[in-house]
């Protein structure tokens, strides 16, 4: 920095306010001191300023990588995350962390400011984990109980009544749901998983009200499941003229799967995905239809919360649920 300075004709505290932002510094000047950075080959050392300051100013996104596929979604909370991220003069890190002892052995490192915990379940021991580490942390998803818990989430049951305002003004009467769960049509170890049983508790609150049969088909979150699972309910429910689908990575393949099983998408059967991103809607042919997710809004507002509470640690906790959007493309139509 001291040579940085003399190259320039500036004071050491005049190249640490351009390096850092802390302090408007006039045009001129500025470019003097980032022309002579650039003759130099400077470069901030992100490790000695973490040291000095005792933050590194990074963020953990942590993705459970082997129960679930880093889908369209998930990947633009991510970019929205890491974008949101850099506005406030933070990093994101990806850790693709799949069991409370690999995380426990990242967080010892203490590389990190803070965590943002990603695919939430209701009972989700890495909550356990940081809350005893006294590491701040906040929930891309939710919990059951959310006491004390800072999260931002899809308002799921407001994405399931979305749709079946939409199919039941079609006409449609025998309304299906497609859940894709994690680890498989069993998730076995992620049954808690949050968007699954809050999206399966609103369906089922939602067809009593109106009046429908609930019927739920469950299967893995890949192509080749999602056209089983079309195969199947064709064959168990016959006059289904409508599904609900909350699998993103299986939605391609479900559709598929009608069709191969003589039913037209839309003229048989109208499909309407919940909670998908905008740039998976062509994927299946036809395009389908979707309550669009909110993703780069969870990314941007969940870094957005963390950061204000790095600053602020006496902040309340935020309970954020965001809207998806309805999108039609086509693969509704009247009920038949």
């Amino acid at each position: 920095m001291q040579d940085v300075a003399d190259r320039a004709g500036v004071s050491l505290t005049t190249v640490s306010f351009v390096v850092n932002g802390t302090k408007r510094v006039a045009p001129a000047t500025r470019t003097r001191v980032e022309d002579a950075m650039a003759d130099l080959g400077y470069r901030r050392n992100v490790l000695a300023r973490a040291l000095a300051s005792r933050r590194s100013h990074i963020v953990a996104l942590v993705f459970p990588a082997l129960q679930h596929r880093l889908g369209s979604t998930a990947l633009s909370i991510v970019t929205a995350a890491a974008s949101a991220a850099t506005e406030r003069g933070f990093n994101v890190v990806l850790w693709p962390v799949d069991d409370v002892a690999q995380l426990d052995d990242y967080l010892s490192g203490g590389l990190v400011d803070g965590v943002l915990l990603m695919e939430v379940t209701a009972d989700d021991p890495r909550v356990a984990l940081l809350a005893a580490r006294a590491v701040p942390f906040g929930l891309i998803g939710r919990t059951e109980d959310t006491t004390g818990l800072s999260y931002v989430d899809m308002d799921f049951a407001g994405m399931v009544a979305t749709g079946l305002d939409h199919l039941t003004d079609l006409g449609h009467r025998r309304v299906a749901l497609f859940l894709g769960e994690p680890g498989g049509p069993s998730g076995a170890a992620w049954s808690g998983y949050g968007p699954v049983v809050r999206t399966a508790r609103a369906y089922e609150a939602e067809a009593a009200r109106r009046g429908l049969d609930p019927i739920v088909v469950r299967g893995g979150q890949d192509p080749r499941s999602g056209r089983q699972a079309a195969t199947a309910l064709v064959a168990d429910h016959p006059d289904v003229t409508a599904v609900l689908v909350l699998n993103e990575a299986a939605l391609s393949g479900f559709v598929n799967g009608l069709v191969a099983a003589g039913r037209a998408v839309p003229d048989d059967v109208s499909v309407l995905a919940l909670a998908t991103s905008a740039a998976d809607l062509a994927t299946a042919d036809p395009a389908v239809s979707a309550v669009v997710a909110p993703g780069a809004e969870l990314g941007a507002r969940s870094v957005q919360d963390l950061v204000d509470r790095l600053a602020d640690p006496s902040a309340a906790p935020t309970h954020d649920l965001l809207p998806g959007t309805l999108r039609l493309v086509g693969s509704t139509a009247d009920a038949r």
